[in-house]
């Protein structure tokens, strides 16, 4: 639920396959203040916890995130954990506009980022529990039949979906 948000930015952005111009990636970062007032309709605990990672999981430990540039302890746990957690999948996960680092290439850039933009603490936590993480990643993984035309097939009705939802 932490990217929910996505759902306002437009496609041309999503779906372009290089790297975005500041203007986009200006649009782009407003995903996150988008699924936080999704969100922000609900009282019950999980979707108030769902409405504090949204708005903060691309703040920085160091205080260069957004959107409020909050820093340190500053920023809710459960936004710090889902930015570790979220940088790492992509990191690891190919994507139509990039391939998928190794383990090994997102740990180092983890590590490097520990103090900066992740909670040291959460980092040595993350280590610690990386072989269980792993292990859950490849037992509920797509099978190998899925792929990236499978991948984009999806996103693409998910796209369609949410259209005819919205209208004209």
């Amino acid at each position: 639920m932490h990217d929910v948000g996505k759902i306002g930015i437009p496609d041309s952005i999503l779906l372009k396959p290089g790297k975005l111009d500041p203007e986009e990636r200006k649009i782009m970062e407003t995903h996150v203040t988008i699924g936080a007032d999704i969100l922000d309709k609900n009282d019950a605990t999980l979707m108030r916890m769902a409405h504090s990672v949204a708005l903060t999981h691309h703040e920085k430990w160091d205080g260069t995130g957004y959107p409020r540039k909050l820093k340190g302890e500053d920023i809710p746990i459960e936004g710090r954990i889902a930015s570790l957690c979220d940088v790492f999948d992509a990191l690891t996960s190919e994507r139509p506009y990039k391939k998928a680092w190794s383990v090994e290439q997102a740990l180092d850039l983890v590590r490097r980022e520990s103090g900066a933009a992740f909670d040291p603490n959460l980092v040595a936590a993350f280590e610690r529990v990386l072989p269980d993480i792993l292990s859950l990643r490849t037992q509920y993984a797509d099978g190998p039949e899925q792929d990236m035309d499978d991948y984009r097939a999806r996103y693409d009705a998910a796209l369609q979906s949410k259209q005819q939802a919205l209208g004209p």
